[in-house]
């Protein structure tokens, strides 16, 4: 069922009553403060409320807006009531309509508009009744105290930044100019970035055909994005020509740099070893003929590989196993190229999915920078001399970049340093800024946060 792409402004049905959107975000909201993903929450609540496509769609883009205001909410929250607030999903719809009073609201509707449909919320659902009165109450408090919102959200990190204080702290020392910049970008919606298959369509003539849709973008000023497009406006796939042909992928753009710094030869024997949900494999394909194996431990997430493979019409050796084993699935034969685009803390990409920053714990690095050391270690004796191995991340964390790429060339002499990127900040450009004319100092482009560390083993 198609999605509101995250991308996306919130869109709110004007056929639907406004309480049926803040009940079913205020289920995603509990559901991430719980623990879960909304990539799981999100389709368990459509099949649960029977959501159809439109519903589903605004609970999303409603829930992605909330989850970037989540530590304003909770600090405005625990102000008017410092008591828990049971049940949770009290607190939950509690937290969604303040985020809809917010001056910097995702959707705009009247102060009275937000109350009344919270308390309709509440009277439509069994569990809420009772908390009419109190639900009315607490945001009428609210409304006629807006004066105090920015103390309240300068009281702590979390309040200020929308992040958690781990993860703010954690920044400003990685990042003591760049900082503010990584985290106020994390709030801006952000562009959506295709990935032309040269196959199929040159880029010059599929930004044409976009723009005969109606559907202007802009081509970055980078060699190593010669296939990407950033669209002005975000849309769903099947809006864009030939999506279903295989002439367009999304992808963001910084993870576009892997398939061009990898280097692959016609020919040549390579390996992605973490390669769900294949992006970065097909865009190997779409630039090489070459010897492919596309692994990844969950065989569900590798059907994914394959779907996006059969779509674009591209072919490569599949296999569902665990990389950081190499005896249970390895021929002996030595790989030319080696992928490993590790599990990470996913901390570049929370622009695009906002409730990675609340699921994510400050343990969580460190256990992932050992399964990260452990898979190049793993990885490396099965790349021919010569041959090179591109490493990446989507994380901000030093302990999962540079770090990470310092102690592999420590542990392995036989590892050389290659040029890349290193370390790609998240960035987007300022609403009143265009990417064909940025200013000085300005983001060139939509980008993800990125790490790319490239090593040739010595012949």
């Amino acid at each position: 069922m198609p999605v509101t792409s995250p991308s996306q402004p919130t869109v709110l049905s004007a056929q639907r009553p406004l309480w049926r959107d803040l009940i079913a975000c205020a289920q995603l909201i509990g559901a991430v403060q719980a623990g879960a993903s909304l990539s799981t929450a999100l389709p368990q609540a459509a099949t649960r409320g029977k959501w159809d496509a439109s519903q589903r769609g605004a609970a999303q883009a409603l829930s992605f807006a909330v989850l970037r205001h989540l530590g304003t909410v909770r600090a405005l929250l625990a102000d008017l009531q410092p008591k828990p607030i049971h049940p949770p999903l009290l607190r939950d719809v509690l937290q969604t309509a303040l985020a809809l009073l917010l001056p910097d609201a995702p959707a705009h509707y009247a102060a009275h508009t937000v109350v009344n449909q919270a308390v309709e919320a509440c009277k439509r659902t069994p569990s809420l009744r009772h908390a009419q009165g109190f639900a009315n109450a607490l945001l009428r408090r609210f409304v006629s105290r807006t004066a105090d919102i920015e103390a309240v959200r300068m009281s702590t990190l979390e309040a200020r930044w929308n992040h958690p204080d781990w993860w703010v702290q954690a920044l400003q020392s990685a990042y003591p100019a760049d900082w503010q910049s990584v985290l106020e970008v994390a709030q801006r919606q952000p562009a959506m970035t295709l990935r032309v298959n040269p196959r199929l369509q040159s880029r010059t003539a599929y930004q044409a055909a976009l723009a005969a849709c109606g559907l202007p973008c802009t081509a970055p000023d980078d060699p190593l994005l010669d296939q990407a497009l950033i669209l002005k406006q975000a849309l769903a796939v099947e809006r864009l020509p030939g999506f279903e042909r295989g002439w367009v992928s999304v992808q963001d753009a910084a993870a576009q740099y892997a398939a061009a710094l990898l280097d692959v030869q016609p020919g040549q024997r390579v390996l992605d070893a973490c390669a769900a949900p294949g992006g970065k494999t097909a865009h190997l394909l779409e630039r090489c003929d070459c010897d492919l194996l596309a692994l990844d431990k969950d065989a569900q997430r590798l059907r994914r590989v394959e779907d996006t493979l059969d779509r674009l019409g591209l072919q490569a050796h599949t296999l569902a196993a665990d990389a950081a084993h190499p005896a249970t699935w390895w021929d002996g034969q030595p790989f030319d190229r080696i992928l490993l685009d590790a599990p990470c803390s996913a901390s570049g990409i929370a622009r695009r999915h906002p409730d990675i920053r609340w699921l994510r714990r400050a343990a969580d690095i460190p256990a992932l920078a050992a399964t990260q050391a452990a898979l190049l270690d793993a990885l490396w004796p099965l790349l021919r001399p010569g041959g090179k191995l591109l490493y990446v991340t989507c994380s901000v964390f030093p302990q999962e970049g540079v770090e990470q790429a310092r102690a592999f060339l420590a542990r392995h002499a036989d590892a050389i340093a290659s040029p890349a990127p290193g370390q790609l900040l998240p960035q987007e450009p300022a609403p009143d800024q265009t990417e064909d004319e940025p200013g000085p100092g300005a983001a060139r482009h939509s980008q993800d946060g990125f790490f790319y560390a490239l090593f040739t083993k010595a012949s």
